[in-house]
Order: C-alpha cells, then sequence, then structure tokens
C-alpha cells in the first residue's frame, strides 16, 4: 500500500502538509470524507426522487368547468321565484331584464304579462301585448292561451277568451277547465297555473 501511495501525487501534498500541520491534514480528511458521503447520498437518493429521469411535468390540473348561466335564463329564472312569493313590481324587473337579454324568451312575455295583471287595470292593455308576443313566438305555449283567456275575460270580451278556452281545450285540458271556470264565476284560483314554470339554458 505505501508503494501505491508513493507514486500518489495528492499523498506526497498530503504527507507533506501533515508534516507541517497535523490538523491542516485532519479537516482536508475530513472535507474529503463528507464530499464523499454526499456524493453517495446524492446518487442514491436523487434516482428515487426522479432526478435525471425524463423530463417531469406536473399532471395537468383540471378545475371543474362552471358553466356560465345564461344571464337571459338567470333573470327570468329569479322573475319566477318572485312571481311565486307574489313580489309582482319585482318579478317585473327580472323578466324585463331577461327580455332586454333575450327578446326572444316567449315565457319570459308570458309572465312578465301576468305580473303586469296582477298590478293592475292601468297594465291590461300592456299585459295583452305580451300574452300576444308570447303566443307568436311559441305557438303552443298553453300557459299564454290560459291567462290571456282570463284577462279578455276580466276585460268582458267574452268571445276573445271563448276562443283561447277552444284552444286550450286542445292542448291543455287542466288549463281549459281553469279557464273555464274562471269564465263562469270570475274568481280565479290562487295557484299560479298559468305562469310558465323556471327553465334552463
Amino acid at each position: 500500500m505505501r508503494s501505491s501511495l508513493a507514486s500518489d501525487p495528492s499523498a506526497d501534498f498530503g504527507r507533506a502538509l501533515a508534516s507541517k500541520n497535523p490538523s491542516a491534514m485532519n479537516k482536508s480528511l475530513t472535507t474529503k470524507n463528507l464530499l464523499g458521503v454526499c456524493a453517495i447520498s446524492a446518487l442514491t437518493i436523487l434516482p428515487a426522487l426522479g432526478a435525471g429521469s425524463s423530463k417531469m411535468t406536473p399532471p395537468p390540473t383540471q378545475l371543474p368547468q362552471v358553466k356560465q348561466e345564461n344571464p337571459a335564463i338567470k333573470a327570468y329564472n329569479e322573475g319566477v321565484d318572485l312571481m311565486q312569493a307574489k313580489k309582482f313590481p319585482q318579478a317585473q324587473a327580472k323578466f324585463e331584464e331577461a327580455l332586454k337579454a333575450k327578446p326572444g324568451l316567449a315565457e319570459a312575455h308570458n309572465n312578465l304579462a301576468f305580473v303586469l295583471r296582477k298590478q293592475g287595470s292601468q297594465n291590461y292593455q300592456l299585459s295583452m301585448e305580451h300574452y300576444n308576443k308570447a303566443i307568436q313566438l311559441k305557438p303552443k305555449l298553453a300557459e299564454a292561451y290560459m291567462y290571456r283567456g282570463v284577462l279578455y275575460a276580466i276585460m268582458g270580451r267574452k268571445t276573445e277568451a271563448q276562443a283561447d278556452l277552444a284552444v286550450l281545450q286542445k292542448m291543455n285540458p287542466r288549463y281549459a277547465k281553469e279557464l273555464e271556470e274562471f269564465i263562469k264565476t270570475g274568481k280565479e284560483d290562487q295557484e299560479l297555473y298559468g305562469a310558465a314554470k323556471k327553465i334552463s339554458s
């Protein structure tokens, strides 16, 4: 072993350093030992962590897709809630908002007509226009025929009310029965039969 150390220049340097300063030799050996331990540790730990392998890409994070509700539908559905709570002026504002965003929304015309009618006779003409628009946009919207028939009867226009009743008898017998009862008695059921329900986008 001595012969191999004799030919090693770093060993000569180490002996020379040790003869002059033995503590420097210990520091040098300690540093070499520490570097060796670190190198061995790095070689065993890093592969376990995936270092040196192909480029690691983190898994894609997919946030749940939040479906944006159509503003017209959102306003309309809020209006339905308000209408069912008999908050007619607030419901009116929501249906008008829905129609501003989507003028062809027949259900919003129907329900706007309903809440206008419920707020007094000064609104009857405007209410009638919205019922007519709802039917023009969606000819099979039974709710519009039912409450337009009620409005006709309230306004004393029995012939038009009977015409809407005839359409309803073919389209929706339940609504037809309600309209027929109103035409006979003039009493409106408190249930919102003819008010269109919520819709989804």
